[in-house]
């Protein structure tokens, strides 16, 4: 069976103060939190989602916020990038913000034909913004300037620990390698936002090691639940270890992990972030899947108070 992914569906990374996390990413980089809920596999813990106005496939960045959760360093077996599309033009004007809000940021660069700002959040994280077209609005009420808004994932960079081998798992879900230099192998598919995925091989590096800082995860999409059990019995074929589907009450998930360390997730394009909430109050409130309802009391107890996001610098 061939199996062909649109793209990303969505990434997930650990962060540690949940406030501080809320404030980086609306307020300077202006994405929406789209949902407050939390993770379901350890209720103690938020998982945070930020995206477009809805949350559509390709724009999402999660967070599990562990408090008390030690840094981790970015390396070999990991992903270690994660890059966003920002218009032609806004380079400077996200470089002017950055470091006015005091964060790491590098003299843009090129790559492949588009200049690219590299930058870290509040923990370390490695993130990207990379001039390029999509089919993605900015959201309307943020509090960046629709001409220079983020409009949803460019891609990631993987630092395989075996760079042949992810780069053939991700020819088997419908990437082809599209263009190569030095250390970086660019693979993209047919899809309508967020299609690229470089592989880098780096028999040198340090290896990564997860914690506050990193990237828990990377999630393709796919369009339903049936496609996604027979990716499920393709990979299986294809000798990966992957998890039953599970109900991750706004989409459907399978995971396993392939032989250059990094997590893959197979993740449903529906139901969306609709389902327990209006578009217009998306990320208002905690959010609970009605097999932890009757918790509510003891989750919210459990976990820390979230602000309404603090003014930017730049915009005091």
């Amino acid at each position: 069976m061939s199996i062909q992914t649109p793209g990303i569906h969505h990434v997930t990374a650990i962060a540690s103060d949940p406030q501080a996390n809320v404030d980086l990413y609306t307020d300077v980089l202006g994405l929406r939190l789209v949902k407050r809920t939390v993770n379901f596999d350890d209720t103690h813990t938020y998982h945070l989602y930020y995206g477009d106005e809805v949350g559509t496939p390709g724009t999402i960045l999660t967070f599990f916020p562990f408090e008390s959760g030690q840094s981790g360093s970015v390396g070999r077996g990991q992903p270690s990038a994660t890059a966003f599309v920002i218009p032609e033009g806004s380079v400077a004007f996200w470089v002017d913000r950055l470091e006015a809000e005091g964060l790491p940021v590098a003299e843009p660069t090129e790559r492949f034909g588009d200049s690219v700002v590299t930058f870290e959040d509040r923990d370390g994280q490695p993130l990207e913004l990379v001039t390029g077209e999509s089919d993605i609005e900015p959201w309307a009420d943020g509090p960046v300037p629709a001409e220079h808004a983020i409009r949803g994932f460019h891609g990631v960079t993987l630092d395989s620990l075996a760079p042949d081998d992810t780069g053939s798992l991700l020819e088997s879900m419908g990437y082809e390698p599209v263009d190569e230099a030095g250390e970086r192998t660019r693979y993209e598919t047919d899809g309508e936002r967020a299609t690229v995925v470089d592989v880098l091989d780096r028999p040198e590096g340090e290896r990564g090691r997860q914690g506050t800082g990193t990237v828990h995860h990377v999630a393709v999409r796919v369009p339903d639940a049936e496609t996604q059990l027979n990716w499920r019995e393709d990979l299986i074929e294809r000798g990966q270890r992957v998890t039953e589907q599970k109900d991750r009450q706004y989409f459907q998930s399978i995971y396993f992990r392939e032989a250059g360390g990094v997590l893959f997730e197979i993740a449903t394009d529906p139901p969306g972030f609709t389902r327990d909430e209006s578009v217009a109050g998306l990320g208002s409130e905690l959010t609970l899947p009605p097999w932890l309802a009757e918790d509510r009391e003891t989750i919210e107890s459990q976990l820390a108070d979230i602000d309404e996001p603090t003014p930017t610098e730049a915009e005091r």
